[in-house]
């Protein structure tokens, strides 16, 4: 069961010369926003990274605006595992439940799920948060990161998951936010 105490949100390169190219990146960008907004309101800790911010650019006003004031984990390896900083940034947190979202889907976010499985995490990714330019390596990858372990949800799903009750504090924020 997803807890606000027992999951953390990935964001993974959702930069300026990414985004452009890839399918349904208005829908997948609003998306996106809410489940950031969302994990905000409700205390959820949200680790974001960006993929050679030199070539590729920073990331995106819409998700730059919904994370707040917020430091990039930098990294060149396609998987965030491969990143230092990402890795002892995650294991500060003892955290074991990691929600996934971002681009390319069978890129950086596939190998970083592989990872992640691999060292004992249980994977979340948001299947209307992950977003690809050509829609066959995105089926494929979703294939893929399932059949080796890793859950698929919706952003709708898994913050109303977290708050467990319809007296949560913060329900009604979290309502307007989604609707």
């Amino acid at each position: 069961m997803l807890t606000t105490e027992n999951t953390l949100t990935l964001v993974i390169d959702y930069q300026a010369r990414m985004i452009p190219s890839i399918q349904d990146r208005e829908e997948l960008t609003r998306k996106s926003a809410v489940l950031i907004t969302g994990c905000r309101i409700l205390g959820v800790p949200i680790i974001p990274t960006q993929q050679y911010t030199k070539g590729l650019g920073e990331t995106i006003p819409e998700i730059r605006d919904a994370l707040g004031e917020f430091e990039p984990v930098e990294k060149f390896t396609f998987s965030c595992c491969g990143n230092k900083d990402f890795t002892e940034l995650l294991a500060k947190t003892e955290i074991k439940n990691i929600l996934v979202t971002g681009v390319e889907a069978h890129i950086c976010v596939q190998q970083t799920v592989l990872d992640l499985l691999e060292r004992g995490y249980s994977v979340f990714v948001i299947a209307d948060c992950i977003g690809s330019r050509f829609s066959v390596d995105r089926q494929y990858s979703e294939r893929r990161m399932e059949q080796a372990g890793a859950v698929f949800s919706t952003v709708e799903s898994v913050l109303f998951e977290m708050m467990v009750s319809a007296d949560h504090p913060r329900r009604k924020e979290i309502s307007n936010l989604v609707k």
